[in-house]
């Protein structure tokens, strides 16, 4: 019996140049993860630019970084639970469209850590406090128009 060949098994090659290896970078480097907040902003987005309702199936392909569905669900329905996109019956699944534009997801986002909070005179006080000098007139004159309409 010619055992020259017996030891010969493919798991026992060393892999090809041209074979990249499994697993992480060699690096040590990983793909950057999103933070929930901008995968939630980049799903609007993509729905602001559909012509309409749009299939979370239609979402996922128009989004960068290749999600996977259930992903692209569950941010859907998160977005839909703080009302920041409707919902319609197709079939057996959904149609989304945007209810908020960015600036509405981070208005909300605001109001819920405020809402949260037991003291909101002092989260407000240090919330003004730590503003640049530009953005506490923005504020001031935002809450001036507000405070004009409610008179009218």
């Amino acid at each position: 019996m010619d055992t020259a060949g017996a030891s010969h098994h493919p798991h026992n090659e060393l892999p090809h140049d041209n074979v990249p290896p499994a697993g992480p970078p060699s690096d040590g480097r990983r793909p950057r993860k999103r933070g929930q907040g901008e995968l939630e902003a980049q799903v609007l987005a993509v729905l602001r630019s559909a012509n309409g309702p749009a299939t979370a199936g239609w979402v996922q392909d128009h989004l960068d970084g290749g999600l996977a569905y259930t992903t692209v669900i569950t941010i859907l329905s998160r977005l839909y639970e703080k009302k920041c996109v409707t919902r319609v019956r197709q079939g057996r699944s959904y149609a989304w469209t945007s209810a908020s534009d960015e600036a509405g997801l981070a208005a909300l986002r605001m109001r819920r850590v405020l809402d949260g909070e037991r003291d909101r005179e002092a989260v407000l006080a240090r919330f003004v406090s730590a503003l640049s000098p530009g953005d506490e007139e923005r504020l001031r004159a935002l809450l001036a128009q507000t405070t004009e309409k409610d008179e009218d």
